[in-house]
């Protein structure tokens, strides 16, 4: 049986649930532990019923008028709470943003390195930002890290789309690419 003072001590990091003693609402509609309509019923009444079972009283749909509480077992309900935010957790893909740094005189051998890099990573469904670096005076002709860029592009235009193209920002030319 769940008590008043194990819910307050008891970081809990679902949405806050009313339980027993902390509904104050009434009069509530009542659903049963087999999952059965019991009625609209005072909550006195409710409890009495629910600690009749051995089970709690919980509030599921706070919102509603009137409010609905369930009997069922408060600690068991909230594992499964518990199990189902872990399993959600399991299959979400957090996107990365995954960095390959090229220079403008890039050799053939290099570059296809670089590139089968940035394609791996583009298929683990991560972006992929592209930086062009440049040395001394080579910022002065852009257009040879521009060509490089959109070499990079067209060799992975088969599973990136670019999500900005390439700009200058000081002594280095990003352009960022995303998964289709």
């Amino acid at each position: 049986m769940f008590s008043f003072f194990e819910a307050t001590s008891i970081q809990d990091t679902t949405k806050r649930v009313r339980v027993n003693r902390m509904i104050r609402i009434s009069p509530v509609r009542v659903i049963g532990a087999d999952g059965s309509q019991l009625g609209i019923l005072e909550v006195d009444a409710a409890l009495r019923m629910a600690e009749e079972a051995g089970l709690d009283l919980v509030e599921v749909a706070a919102t509603a008028r009137p409010p609905v509480v369930r009997i069922m077992d408060y600690g068991k309900y909230k594992f499964e709470m518990a199990k189902q935010a872990r399993v959600a957790k399991k299959k979400q893909h957090v996107i990365e943003l995954k960095e390959v740094k090229y220079r403008p005189g890039i050799d053939d051998h290099d570059f296809d390195t670089k590139t089968r890099h940035a394609r791996r990573f583009l298929e683990e469904k991560n972006k992929v930002k592209v930086t062009m670096m440049f040395r001394g005076r080579q910022v002065a002709h852009p257009e040879l890290g521009q060509q490089v860029l959109d070499r990079v592009s067209s060799q992975l235009s088969d599973i990136a789309k670019i999500e900005s193209a390439g700009r200058l920002e000081g002594k280095s030319m990003t352009m960022i690419l995303t998964p289709k």
